[in-house]
């Protein structure tokens, strides 16, 4: 006669787990609450003071990848410190750094203020992100992880619509560091809950930090990503400059790999990528979140700048992608039980290649409900796409190193992020500049180059010089859709790549006995 396993949690930690799982949300939703928020105050920024912070393109770029790029940067050591110093004490750490940093942004007086402090905010993000996960590996038994996961993946899909509608009513109300601001409350609220709740855990055998890979995996990468905005801002990626530093990111994350493979406490073990199925799971998780970040951004200049709706009901025609993520997120193992990891994710892959190609038709005039399907649909690849590319990260690799895993399937998700907003905000600006400079020559030199930065710019020159700048308005709208519509293109390409690598790599149906054999291992819990 077989016995069930006896019980690994606390019965203490195991009565209150549901509501430790709430306090994790509530910690995760602040973390993708505020870039969810700051696609909706992009305009607003980038709008001359006293409304926003006179902003250019690259500098609005920089805004949301100085959070993005530090928070991938630190991932790995955040995670080693927290199995070193316990995941409790970490999480209240980064919710403290967050919440100042929350309160800094929300004062900025320059675009250079903001991106520092959005920097800051991403110090306290990454230690915030893994210790959540790691905490709810130890306070649900094995049996009930997957619905917990579920859950707490949905709440990322929660976040994604609460986000825009929160920051749209607050710019419809307050001054734009509002959506920031409104950051500092949630803290104070999940601080005082998860000192309450959260039980304390740590790793009884730690790794050694790696300080040298940290350096040089955030220098490669703010170098690479500096490099492609500069290039898209002055429409020239031949620059000397631009080359140059591109070159220097591109030389630096080559020694990064090589000194990991060397060290014998990396914080990236490169080991793990001669597994094809990693590999190709986590390319598809960064190259959707290049093509959807990318999107996203040109998306709120065309519903606020071209179609002219307000922030908050700019957030409110994002609700179909973030219900969608909602719906199908928890039930996407479903589809995967039945059909396979590489059916589930190709098909996600080839419905989000669809809906970017959409965008490469849609005018000024386009029926709203059309944006409004794409959205949705959008929503349903990218649910289909991370839940399946999760398992298998989590299965590809031993049990032991399940922590690792999701280091990393978070930490490419990132990057493919940052890299999607450069590239694809690059190729933005380029086809912009290209389309308005023929409508500009009658300006002065040096208005005409900040005429040319964005749309938001052109449209800017536009109402400073009254009526003589009506002339430029339509011209404007053209080009930004002209330039929206190569954008969009370039992101379906992508996704059309990871189509092919998830089609070829990723394994079909896994039997449930294999399944089981390679489940995840719980980390020890403390209280």
């Amino acid at each position: 006669m077989t016995t069930s396993p006896a019980p690994r949690i606390p019965e203490a930690v195991h009565r209150r787990r549901w509501a430790i799982l709430g306090v994790l949300m509530l910690s995760l939703l602040i973390v993708v609450l505020d870039n969810s928020i700051l696609n909706v105050a992009i305009k607003t920024i980038a709008t001359p003071a006293p409304t926003g912070l006179g902003a250019t393109q690259s500098e609005i770029e920089w805004a949301i990848n100085s959070y993005t790029l530090v928070f991938a940067g630190l991932l790995f050591t955040a995670g080693l410190i927290g199995d070193r110093l316990g995941r409790k004490k970490v999480l209240l750490g980064g919710l403290v750094v967050f919440g100042i940093g929350s309160a800094l942004a929300a004062e900025s007086g320059s675009p250079g203020q903001l991106i520092a402090y959005r920097a800051v905010m991403a110090l306290g993000a990454a230690f915030v992100m893994p210790a959540t996960l790691a905490v709810l590996m130890n306070v649900f038994e094995r049996s009930e992880q997957p619905k917990a996961i579920g859950i707490w993946a949905g709440g990322v899909g929660l976040a994604i619509a609460i986000g825009p509608i929160t920051g749209g009513a607050l710019l419809d109300h307050f001054w734009w560091g509002s959506v920031f601001l409104i950051n500092v409350p949630i803290v104070l609220v999940a601080l005082a809950l998860m000192v309450w709740l959260v039980p304390d855990s740590r790793d009884p055998k730690p790794g050694r930090l790696d300080p040298v890979g940290v350096v040089l995996s955030v220098l490669g990468l703010v170098l690479l990503v500096y490099g492609i905005i500069k290039g898209g801002e002055l429409a020239d990626f031949t620059d000397a400059k631009v080359l140059a530093t591109i070159i220097a990111g591109v030389v630096v994350l080559v020694g990064f790999v090589v000194y990991e493979k060397r060290s014998d406490h990396p914080s990236l073990d490169v080991t793990y990528f001669r597994n094809k199925v990693f590999s190709a799971a986590m390319a598809a998780i960064a190259l959707v979140f290049f093509a959807l970040m990318g999107v996203t951004f040109f998306g709120v200049f065309y519903t606020q700048s071209v179609r002219g709706y307000s922030p908050l009901e700019s957030g409110l025609l994002m609700l179909p992608l973030a219900a969608a993520q909602m719906i199908f997120a928890p039930r996407a193992r479903l589809l995967v039980d039945r059909f396979g990891n590489r059916a589930a994710t190709t098909a996600g892959m080839l419905l989000i290649a669809a809906t970017l190609a959409a965008f490469a038709g849609f005018e000024a005039d386009t029926p709203i409900w059309l944006l409004e399907v794409v959205f949705f649909l959008m929503g349903t690849g990218m649910a289909h796409i991370m839940t399946p590319t999760s398992v298998v990260i989590m299965q590809a690799l031993p049990r032991e190193k399940a922590g690792s895993a999701s280091a990393l399937s978070n930490t490419f998700r990132q990057v493919g992020g940052a890299l999607g907003i450069a590239v694809l905000g690059s190729v933005l600006a380029t086809s912009y500049r290209n389309g308005i400079e023929g409508s500009l020559g009658a300006l002065p030199p040096g208005l005409r180059d900040t005429a040319g930065e964005s749309v938001e710019a052109t449209l800017g020159v536009a109402e400073k010089l009254g009526p003589r700048g009506q002339a430029l308005v339509t011209p404007a709208y053209d080009a930004f859709l002209h330039a929206m519509h190569v954008t969009a293109l370039w992101g379906t390409g992508v996704a059309l790549i990871g189509t092919v690598v998830v089609a070829v790599f990723l394994p079909g149906r896994t039997p449930a006995a294999e399944a089981g054999e390679r489940e995840p291992e719980l980390v020890g819990t403390g209280d």
